[in-house]
């Protein structure tokens, strides 16, 4: 039974599969869904230092817009949040503390194809996460 889904979005295009996937497998199962996205400490951390509240910045006013494209979607009530850290670390620790019984993730991110087949968030995430974690890949224009 699927109670909770966590869906982690970065507001990359190729999360958008996941985060239809993620809301389809939640309706099916009328669970509550949560989407989280990650501000990455690591990104804002290697900047310039007067650039980091810019940054810091930006990147929360994309993880905004993520959050209302995945309620936009969503035919249902979405909890959303915002947090800082390591995105892996802080997914995983989110899905713990809601008690998740999923999370869903696109496989390659804002920085492209990191990995041959999956992204290193994504991986790390499958790696970490004490719950099971969908990840989907994002369609070929021709798939």
């Amino acid at each position: 039974m699927i109670d909770t889904v966590v869906i982690a979005t970065d507001g990359s295009e190729s999360v958008t599969r996941a985060v239809r996937v993620a809301l389809d497998l939640a309706e099916r199962f009328d669970a509550a869904v949560h989407a989280l996205y990650v501000v990455d400490e690591g990104e804002v951390d290697s900047s310039p230092e007067e650039l980091r509240d810019e940054l810091r910045d930006a990147l929360e006013s994309q993880g905004a817009d993520a959050l209302d494209a995945v309620r936009d979607h969503a035919d249902r009530d979405v909890t959303t949040a915002v947090r800082e850290g390591r995105p892996a670390a802080e997914i995983t620790e989110y899905a713990r503390e809601e008690d998740a019984d999923m999370v869903a993730t696109g496989t390659r991110g804002r920085h492209g194809e990191n990995r041959f087949l999956i992204g290193s968030v994504a991986e790390r995430v499958v790696r970490s996460c004490p719950v099971p974690v969908l990840t989907v890949r994002q369609l070929e224009s021709d798939e």
